[in-house]
This record gives C-alpha cells, structure tokens and sequence, in this order.
C-alpha cells in the first residue's frame, strides 16, 4: 500500500485539495486533516489531488496532512453482515453508538464486521484440492434464515495446503492456499471496492416474478427476480411506504434498504420498526435477512452519494452465494442532487437542470449492476433493483426522472391525486408499465392460473374506458350515460376500491398471488354476469344496493379465499337471477 502525504490548499464545503499528492490515483481513500477525516480522491491535476470528504468539514485549515492510503473506499464482505445497519461508508452504526454516543464524532474509523465475535465454520474443501475465485469453500449459519457461504476471493486459485473448522472469528486465517505467487492465507472476509461491479459468468433473462405481495405490482405490473424498477411521484404520495412494503414482504432471500438523503424521522420508522418485524414465509425475524444502509438527509452530502454504491455491493456479495436480493434505493434524487452539489464546488459544467454533465452514465452504472446471473461458482443469483424518485413538484420530465426510466424497465408511477383521495399504493394504473409482462406470463400460467393475464387485460381495458367516460361525466352526468358505460363505471370502481386498493398495515399488507388471483376472477366475473343481466333490462341502479356488492368490496379480509369467493359466487346466482326473474 503505497501511503502519499500532502497539504491542504483549499477547502469548499465537502470538497478539499490537497497539494504535494504526486503518485496518488483517483477513487484512492485519503485521511483528511488532523482529525483523520475519512475522504476519497476524485481528481488529480498534476500534484493537486481534489478530495470529496465523507463527514463534515468545518474547522479544516489550510496546511493541514492529508494522507493517501493507496487504496479505494472498499467494504468488508462477510459474516456480520445480515441485522447490521451501516451508513454511507461501511461504518455499524451501534457500534459508532457506543463509541461516541448518540452524536458522532468525526473520523472515527471502526471496522464494519465484529472482531470479537465467533463463528461455527464448516469448511467444504479439502487439502490438496484445487480452487479458484468465486469458489464456495465454507459455510457458517449466521442467522436462521441465511447461511453465509465463504468464497475464494477474486484472482485467487491454487492448491489447498490447510484448512481448519470450528468457531472461529473473522481475523482467523482458516485456509492456506498454494498460488503462483506464493503461499496465501485466507480469513473469513474479505474486501471490495465497492464502485467496482463483483464479476459473474453470465448475465440470464429473468424467468420468475418478484412477488411483492401488493395487487397493483403483482397483477398488473409485476418485476422480475433481477429486474429494475422505479417509482416516481410527488412528495406525500407514498415512495417512501411503498419501498418499506416491498422491503417487508417481497420474496427476496436478502433485502438491502438504502435511505439516501431521506427525512431522519422515515429512517427512525424504519431502524424502529424492521427489528420488530417477522418474515410472513418463516415467522422469523425479518432483520435475519436483512441489512439496513442509512444515510439522512443532515448527514454530508459526499457519504450519500457513496451509499447507493455500498448497499448495491453488499447485495452482489449475497447475490454471488446464490440468493436472490432485493435493493431499495429510497430516494436516488437525493443521491443525484449529491452528486449536482459536488460537481459544483469541483466547477464541472452543468448540464440539464444544474446536475452533471456524466448524470446518465452514473444512474446507468447503478442500474446495470442488478440482473439474473451465473456466478463465478456457477450457483444463479439476483439482485432486483427497486429506485424511488422524488421529482421536484411532481415533474416526470425532469433530468433524473428521465434518465432513470429510460434504463429501467418497470415504472410505477405515484399520483398526487391518487393520495389525495388515500388511495394506497397510489399507483396511477394508466401511467404505469411493466416491460416483464409477456416474459413472466408463462410462470403465472403454470404457478396460478392459464387465464391470469387474460383477466389481468381485461381490468386493465375498463380502467381504460372508466378513464375516458369519466371525461364525458364531468360534462353531462352519470345519469345520462347509457347502462353498457354506467356498468364500466360500476366495474371499474370494484377494481379500483375492492382490489387495487391495499393498506400497507394490518392483515391486508401481504396478498398472496392465489387470493390476487380469485379476487380478479371474481371482479371481472360478476362483470360478465351484469352484462348478461343488462340485455334482459336490469338496470346499475338495482344492481348497487345488493349484498354482494358489499361481499365483493369485504374479499381482502377473507381468510379462506376461496370459500368466500364460492359463497359470492353463489349469491350473484341468487340475487342477480332473482332481478332478472322479475323483469321477465
């Protein structure tokens, strides 16, 4: 590690620099002033390096030592990781607690896994075997929902020379390895740069769902395992909720939850309440599968930009073992407008709306590191990236709206209106679009039902025509609508309020695709039977007040779907039949 000392010439906000830095590389970690302050070089121009400092800067002068450790922001990968919750850079914030209190103090450097902590490791190679990078070599149970599978670090291969089982920390050197370059010792961790993509073999068309457990995602715009997406909306309408239910009960193996720049009272809900939480699929804690990533909006602006990249190497880690992960970026507006302010004191040029010119190519980088892949150890893993927006005034056309659409290829769209009216998830049904549609059909035809999406587009037809008369009944009333459109209103409605509409507390949080599914049928059914009835001079108006009305709108308190849809089904015969026997 190659240590390089210089002097601090000038300093504007976060950004520091730094003269006397010849040999130091870009990206390099350096230690700011006498209080060590934790920084990285982001440019060089001849022996001046520019540094982006991770903490608050004041009470820098000039002359003060920067330091260049020779080496890039890395984090460290292994057991420790799951029911931890870091900031920006890496850093266990109960540890720094205990350090320093509830205020943190600056430059302090701790180590993100515990080195006290022991571990009972089986190994999976034996002496004499040969490995390689990305191969699985042991095994430790680190909570009861993840086993945390050790891996040969990247460039690595040899012959195996020693290894060594039991309970173990992270610093015990527990294989040795013959390399081309010598003997090599490894522990139970290991680092990576955490702006470098971990390499994988092959990158794989998604195949299955996400299943969030929300109707309006699950059936009508679903995500793959390994896919992107992005919810865009208007302060109040809900991103923020939207990402903790898909946190809370997406079928992901690991979630990783980054708060970028949100309000400090969201992330106390969320440090407050994930702990409290149980996994509906093994009544376990949800914190066993889970890493927190928080990073407020009066925490500096450089170790912002830095935590979108942390959270999405932790989930490639966990991705690499085998597991599918699911990463919520909440808000990456706030990770762009860190990335505005910096560029400013370094005096880029501006592009659109004040952000950098490279804005594109940075939010592209982010994305492109989810997908379907092959791992060096030939296991299949995903990382779904799911990045909320928050557009100044509700403006979709703004720089990262964008740019963020243009790369990911689901878009659930969050409507001010919508809220308004408290109708949660506001996911405005006509905006939104998911490209995985026609790519996971045949998984919801072989795991549901072969007519789920052909139910699936005929909701979404009415939600249509419900949006194009509601135009025509703002001019001349309902009532002067003929009863075919007074029925799609009435339809449209139900899907509205009896399905799409979901709380994010209480039993109702988690649907399941089977009662999705049967809720779906039930709705469009009892729209076919009220079209039929129509023809023999049923009227909307008869139709309003029956029991079934109030029994469909009551389906998502059903505890045996199925039951309660044959009992509806029943009554529509009954009361329906008897309308249409006393018109005859």
């Amino acid at each position: 590690m190659n240590i390089i000392k210089g002097k601090i010439s000038s300093i504007s906000g976060p950004v520091v620099v730094a003269k006397g830095m010849f040999g130091a590389k870009v990206y390099d970690i350096a230690k700011v002033g006498e209080e060590e302050l934790l920084g990285e070089i982001i440019q060089i121009s001849g022996d001046k390096a520019i540094i982006q400092v991770y903490e608050d800067s004041y009470g820098l002068k000039p002359n003060e030592t920067v330091v260049s450790e020779g080496k890039p922001l890395t984090i460290e990968l292994g057991p420790g990781i799951i029911a931890n919750i870091y900031d920006g850079v890496g850093r266990p914030l109960d540890k720094l607690k205990d350090f320093s209190g509830d205020f943190i103090k600056r430059g302090i450097s701790i180590k993100a896994l515990d080195r006290k902590k022991r571990w009972e490791v089986k190994s999976l190679v034996k002496k004499g075997q040969k490995i390689s990078s990305g191969q699985i070599i042991a095994s430790i149970k680190e909570t009861s929902l993840i086993e945390h599978k050790i891996m040969v670090p990247y460039g690595i291969e040899g012959e195996v020379l020693e290894v060594c089982d039991g309970k173990l920390d992270v610093e015990t050197e527990f294989i040795s390895i013959k390399t081309s370059k010598g003997i090599k010792k490894l522990k139970l961790y290991q680092e990576w740069p955490v702006r470098t993509p971990r390499p994988f073999l092959q990158k794989l068309m998604p195949e299955k769902p996400l299943i969030t457990g929300q109707r309006v995602i699950d059936s009508f715009f679903p995500i793959a395992k390994g896919g992107t997406a992005a919810i865009p909306g208007p302060f109040g309408s809900g991103k923020t909720v939207t990402q903790q239910s898909l946190a809370k009960w997406s079928d992901a193996d690991v979630i990783v939850y980054i708060g970028c720049g949100e309000r400090g009272n969201e992330m106390t809900e969320v440090l407050s309440d994930f702990p409290k939480l149980l996994d509906p699929r093994s009544n376990r804690p949800l914190m066993e599968r889970t890493v927190l990533i928080a990073n407020t909006s009066n925490m500096p602006v450089a170790a912002r930009e830095a935590s979108i990249y942390t959270g999405i190497t932790i989930a490639e880690y966990f991705r690499d073992m085998g597991y599918d992960c699911a990463l919520m970026a909440d808000s990456t507006s706030r990770w762009a407008e860190a990335m505005r302010e910096i560029g400013a004191r370094l005096e880029e040029m501006p592009g659109e709306e004040g952000y950098p010119a490279y804005l594109g190519s940075r939010i592209a980088q982010f994305y492109e590191r989810a997908g379907y892949v092959i791992s060096l150890n030939n296991n299949k893993g995903s990382i779904s990236v799911i990045g909320a927006v928050s557009p100044p005034g509700g403006d979709f056309s703004e720089p990262v709206t964008q740019n963020t659409l243009r790369l990911t290829k689901v878009f659930w769209a969050l409507d001010s209106q919508l809220a308004y009216r408290r109708h949660f998830p506001a996911i405005n049904w006509l905006n939104s679009y998911s490209l995985y549609v026609e790519i996971l059909s045949s998984y919801f035809e072989k795991n549901v039902s072969k007519d789920f999406y052909k139910l699936r587009n005929e909701a979404l037809a009415i939600l249509q025509k419900d949006a194009e008369l509601q135009e025509i009944v703002q001019l001349v009333g309902q009532d002067a609508l003929p009863e075919d459109d007074k029925l799609v209103l009435f339809t449209a409605r139900s899907i509205k309020e009896d399905l799409l509409q979901q709380s994010a507390y209480g039993e109702d949080a988690y649907c399941s695709l089977e009662k999705q599914f049967l809720m779906l049928k039930t709705i469009i059914e009892f729209n076919k039977r009220l079209k039929a009835a129509l023809t023999k001079g049923v009227k909307i108006s008869d139709i309003r007040n029956l029991k079934v009305v109030e029994k469909i709108a009551r389906m998502k308190e059903a505890k045996d779907i199925k039951e309660y849809c044959k009992e509806i089904q029943a009554l529509i015969e009954k009361e329906v039949g008897g309308l249409e026997k006393n018109k005859d």
